[in-house]
């Protein structure tokens, strides 16, 4: 692919962790990242370490939870950084608590965040895509996706709904020259695990890092266009979960 050619990626979830990293692992291999999160300032600071290496990166405050407007202001996006080659479905929720002490309320954010919001990423990049008859879409999955765990109800069922997205449109979009990818990484070492809906005790230094993650993110992204990752499991060493 040539300088002119160069590619452009959006990543959700770019503040911190997994997308932060990506973003970061992304910029030094030359790709534009439009980064897209609630938190602006975080998004500004990850936007100026990338700039570093000489891409062009922009920050877009934008709270997945508001389903009705994902579609529309991905759209937005897209057309005001240019097109996207790369679309990284990063951002989700942790969510612990037996299925029968979960609330319906709590149950529908997990789900809205983690699956619906990515359909609605997808919904807003797609047609361009389609356009350009070429196009990689990344989401981020979970091993959660894979296994069922006691106490993560919520969140393995949203994740396994991921992996079936993901699977699906990977059958509809081959023909258009699309290629999907799901990523299901074991435990990684990021602010997940400090967050109110997630009550677990781990060992963190036995995890994954947010940029080995990245790395395969990466290495899924910049596969020649003849080759796709249908589904990647990447589990730490150490055997935790």
């Amino acid at each position: 692919m040539s300088i002119e050619q160069k590619r452009r990626a959006l990543i959700t979830g770019a503040s911190s962790g997994i997308g932060k990293a990506t973003a970061l692992a992304f910029a030094k291999a030359g790709i534009d990242v439009a980064l897209v999160s609630r938190s602006l300032d975080k998004l500004e600071a990850v936007a100026t370490a990338a700039k570093q290496t000489g891409v062009e990166a922009k920050a877009y405050a934008l709270d997945l939870a508001n389903l009705s407007q994902v579609e529309a202001k991905i759209q937005a996006i897209a057309q005001d950084f240019g097109n996207i080659d790369i679309l990284v479905n990063n951002a989700g929720i942790g969510y612990t608590g037996t299925i029968s002490e979960t609330s319906l309320e709590d149950w529908q954010k997990v789900i809205n965040l983690n699956l619906t919001s990515v359909f609605a990423c997808i919904k807003g990049i797609l047609p361009g895509m389609r356009d350009r008859s070429t196009g990689t879409i990344i989401n981020v999955a979970s091993i959660a996706a894979k296994q069922a765990f006691a106490g993560w109800g919520a969140y393995c069922v949203s994740k396994t709904g991921l992996l079936a997205l993901s699977q699906t449109l990977a059958q509809e979009e081959r023909p258009h020259g699309i290629r999907v990818s799901a990523i299901c990484p074991g435990s990684v070492n990021t602010e997940i695990w400090d967050s109110e809906t997630v009550n677990a005790d781990f060992d963190r230094s036995k995890m994954l890092t947010p940029e080995i993650v990245a790395q395969s993110i990466l290495h899924t992204a910049l596969l020649p266009p003849q080759a796709v990752i249908d589904e990647l499991i990447l589990m730490p060493n150490a055997g935790t979960f």
